[in-house]
């Protein structure tokens, strides 16, 4: 029985030949991936690592690029709302000046047309006034013709007549003898 167990060799344990053959087989391929393969293997890790390196760093520049182009931005922005303010600012000033230019313009324009007005009117009341006078004045040379019973042909009478009449009228009560109304007809007849 002994025979039989040397004989049947033992599944853990490796023949030596086998060790010798393996070792043989690794060191011949160890060698030719160190120096074939793993040079190809370092070589794309390392333009792998530069690739991403370098996007990286891109990205970094691109995001600096994007940081100082946003700044850039809202200082032209605080810029722009700056100058719209004091445009903004200018046209409401403008404004108030043309609305004070215009608020002057009017009244003087009022001014004017109102004095012109007042002139006017005074022109037309004067007329009135001579016109009503002279009317009012032949009415009282008719009246004192007809109360009188003679003709006022002399034109300086009836102006006296008149002028007299109308002063009566004007300042009151007729007066009687010297300056008012005559007290007969032989006064009128001087």
């Amino acid at each position: 029985m002994l025979l039989a167990a040397e004989e049947a060799p033992n599944p853990l344990i490796p023949h030596l030949p086998e060790v010798i053959v393996g070792l043989v087989a690794f060191a011949l391929l160890y060698f030719f991936l160190s120096r074939r393969a793993f040079p190809l293997f370092e070589r794309a890790f390392r333009e792998r690592t530069e690739r991403i390196e370098g996007g990286l760093r891109r990205a970094e520049e691109a995001q600096a690029e994007a940081a100082k182009a946003l700044a850039q931005y809202r200082a032209q922005l605080a810029d722009a709302r700056g100058e719209a303010n004091r445009i903004r600012e200018e046209a409401r000033e403008q404004g108030q000046a043309i609305l004070e230019e215009l608020r002057a313009k009017a009244q003087e324009d009022s001014a004017r047309i109102t004095a012109r007005g007042e002139a006017q009117l005074l022109a037309e009341r004067q007329q009135v006034v001579t016109s009503l006078r002279a009317e009012i004045g032949q009415l009282a040379v008719d009246l004192a013709e007809r109360i009188v019973g003679m003709t006022l042909a002399d034109e300086s009478r009836q102006r006296a007549v008149i002028d007299r009449f109308l002063d009566d009228l004007e300042g009151g009560a007729p007066t009687g003898g010297d300056g008012g109304t005559p007290a007969s007809g032989s006064a009128v007849a001087r």
